[in-house]
């Protein structure tokens, strides 16, 4: 991801670093996003949104050692601003592609050793 920082695993604050993400469920919509955190093997930020904080959504990726080699990834979307009850309404259900994408990051992580 190009992501700059401490190289020892520290808390590493992104290089400007702006990607799309299109969701299977309106795979005709790219939504960008700017990685605002990133701790290696922890923790990833994505946000975005409309100028002047009229929509900004927050993205948090988290991964939590539970031991025995197992690892648990929790994911948490936060909306904010005034026309989040407009732009709920017109939002599909992520919940299928939270599912999705979850299901294959623990296809490859366990594939990965």
């Amino acid at each position: 991801m190009g992501l700059g920082g401490d190289p020892s695993g520290g808390s590493h604050r992104p290089q400007r670093e702006k990607i799309k993400v299109v969701s299977s469920a309106n795979p005709k919509r790219a939504f960008p996003v700017k990685v605002t955190e990133f701790t290696p093997g922890q923790r990833m930020v994505w946000s975005g949104g409309m100028p002047l904080g009229l929509f900004k959504g927050v993205r948090t990726f988290t991964l939590t050692s539970q031991g025995e080699g197992t690892t648990r990834f929790d994911v948490r979307e936060e909306y904010t601003g005034p026309l989040v009850p407009m732009i709920w309404r017109s939002m599909p259900d992520l919940g299928p592609s939270f599912q999705q994408f979850a299901t294959g990051l623990k296809e490859r992580a366990e594939r990965s050793g």
